[in-house]
């Protein structure tokens, strides 16, 4: 929309780049190109302004297949009018002097003229298309053909639009269609899956029996080297009890020997006090006969009233205590008769 300033009776125009302004005046041209910026008075100027830069229009229709099977054709159309000057005499693109705004709706003419043109070719490509072919390569041809076709009308280039691009955004068939179609292919996606499961899951089983099997032939090792550990350690204990019996065996033949020995010691040793014992004995008994000799020698010669007295005597000395001795008149007769002769010896 242009943009419209009044001054004193007087309009300003000041147009955008992409719009091409057309100015009559009293039916005579004044002012036309894009991006213009001009004063005019509004009871005599007629204005149009015309856009010149590419426009994208979006359409969605529906059609039937070959086989019957509606269909939605979503598209989009981009177009520019290249000639403003048969644009603006074949539609009315004329403007309000004082606000700029279209007095019609000539992009609804166009838009319309554009979609009723594609629909109809992208029916008449349709109609002899079936839904499977129409799904797998229908957008490709339905624009191909839509474009061609667009190309080729005659009305578009009499009104100065050029079809910058065709595009076909997607051919959706009908809910009810395409879940009956989604069906095979989400059956097969899920015999895909159950197969990715089952082989996941057989993987997995493969893999807990080699570590099943990895864990039995670690066990086996393991029990072979227990067998082992135990066949070495009772070796060791054998030999351990071989050592200490040896050990035993030579400490024994040591304490027997010592034993012998100190046995030795203590016989000869005995022997050697036996000896010294009947050296001193023979001595003892050698001094006690001599002694015995000498007293004997002594006491020969002494009388035999003197022996009875130190005979008395040594007696009374070993005697126990007597308090009362009763003497017999025999006995003192005796000794009587013994102390006279001696008396009178």
């Amino acid at each position: 929309m242009a943009d419209i300033t009044r001054r004193l009776g007087w309009r300003h125009l000041r147009g955008a780049p992409t719009a091409h302004v057309r100015h009559h005046r009293s039916g005579r041209l004044v002012h036309d190109g894009p991006g213009l910026s001009f004063w005019f008075r509004s009871l005599t100027a007629a204005l149009s302004e015309v856009p010149v830069d590419d426009r994208e229009l979006a359409m969605t229709f529906h059609a039937r297949t070959a086989d019957f099977q509606d269909v939605t054709v979503q598209a989009t159309v981009t177009y520019r009018i290249s000639d403003p000057a048969v644009a603006a005499a074949r539609l009315d693109f004329s403007i309000d002097p004082d606000s700029g705004a279209w007095r019609g709706a000539p992009l609804e003419q166009l838009g319309t003229l554009l979609t009723e043109t594609a629909q109809q070719h992208a029916l008449d490509v349709l109609a002899r298309t079936p839904l499977s072919a129409a799904l797998v390569d229908g957008v490709t041809s339905v624009r191909e053909r839509v474009a061609a076709g667009l190309a080729a009308e005659p009305r578009l280039p009499g009104t100065g639009i050029e079809i910058v691009a065709v595009r076909v955004v997607a051919l959706r068939p009908e809910p009810e269609v395409e879940r009956a179609l989604r069906t095979p292919a989400r059956e097969q996606i899920q015999q895909e899956a159950d197969r990715a499961t089952y082989e996941r899951r057989a993987v997995a089983v493969e893999r807990e029996r080699t570590i099943a099997e990895n864990e039995l032939a670690s066990r086996i090792e393991l029990a072979r080297r227990e067998e082992r550990l135990v066949e070495q350690r009772g070796t060791n204990a054998r030999r351990e009890a071989e050592e200490s019996a040896a050990a035993d065996k030579v400490r024994a033949e040591a304490e027997a020997t010592r034993t012998v020995r100190l046995a030795e010691a203590e016989a000869a040793r005995c022997v050697r006090l036996a000896r010294a014992e009947a050296e001193a004995a023979r001595e003892v008994g050698e001094a006690r006969a001599q002694a015995q000799a000498a007293w004997l020698r002594v006491h020969a010669d002494v009388d035999v009233a003197t022996l009875h007295a130190l005979t008395g005597t040594r007696l009374a000395e070993n005697l126990p205590h007597i308090d009362n001795v009763t003497i017999s008149p025999d006995v003192l007769t005796g000794l009587l008769a013994k102390l006279g002769a001696g008396d009178r010896s």
